[in-house]
């Protein structure tokens, strides 16, 4: 039996995975993951597979209120959920032979880098994501990228795809996130499928906090069409900073635990 006490973290940390979600075109994951973990005790594997289970409903009130206003790249975002599906498979299968340390430290160079771009490239509100021979199967790539990368060390879609949008692509912010989002809806299923059959998922705290998250969704990608594109870049900025400082202090640790 649970306290009201773990209830209502649910809820909170479903708001503001919501919020974030709609704000930035992400999942909410690395909001929702740490709180379970540090503040109701969920081990990682379970916290993780109750995150994805949570970002479905979330990811799909993100869509509907980013495609009202046009912003969704429907089959870009189907080919990038294509080949992170696949990617997704094959991280996991990698994942007992590769270190993780060294694949954090990795990514925390590459956020540093999109972090420095954000300040370089300032992406127009009219651009659009135009599909051709060429940015189809790179769209296929960079979805494989995430799809890996998110069965290796379980950062979230969102993170990698937006700012691969924006920065190699050159699509306005909003289709960047919108797209990230549909995106990230058959790929959360699938992991969430799997995860039920081996019992990584707790369904009813996925609940709360999925339908919670769907309540603050919509007002964070509001939002995202009100702010200025340079501010929108400087907040997902520091968005990264704090993602990637999450993943260096698990470098950290793992190291301080193998010496």
């Amino acid at each position: 039996m649970r306290s009201p006490r773990a209830y209502a973290a649910f809820v909170g940390t479903g708001l503001v995975a919501g919020l974030l979600s709609g704000l930035f075109g992400v999942g909410g994951g690395t909001v929702i993951v740490p709180l379970l973990v540090l503040v109701l005790g969920f081990d990682q594997r379970l916290a993780a597979g109750t995150s994805l289970a949570a970002i479905v409903p979330t990811a799909s009130i993100g869509v509907i209120s980013y495609a009202a206003s046009g912003s969704v790249a429907w089959i870009p975002a189907l080919i990038l959920a294509v080949g992170a599906v696949i990617g997704a498979q094959i991280g996991t299968r990698l994942l007992p032979r590769i270190s993780q340390t060294v694949l954090r430290w990795c990514f925390v160079g590459f956020l540093v880098v999109v972090i420095v771009s954000l300040f370089l490239v300032i992406p127009s509100r009219d651009a659009v994501l135009h599909l051709t021979w060429l940015t189809g199967p790179l769209l296929g790539v960079v979805g494989l990228f995430t799809g890996v990368l998110a069965g290796l060390i379980g950062v979230g879609g969102g993170v990698i795809v937006v700012p691969v949008l924006m920065l190699a692509f050159g699509t306005s912010d909003l289709v960047a996130k919108g797209t990230s989002l549909l995106m990230m809806i058959p790929t959360a299923l699938s992991g969430t499928i799997g995860n039920i059959r081996h019992r990584n998922v707790d369904l009813l705290a996925a609940g709360i906090i999925g339908v919670s998250a769907c309540t603050t969704t919509a007002l964070g990608a509001w939002l995202a069409t009100l702010i200025d594109p340079f501010l929108a870049n400087v907040l997902f900025a520091a968005y990264l900073v704090v993602i990637a400082a999450q993943m260096a202090v698990k470098a950290i640790r793992s190291r301080k635990r193998r010496d």
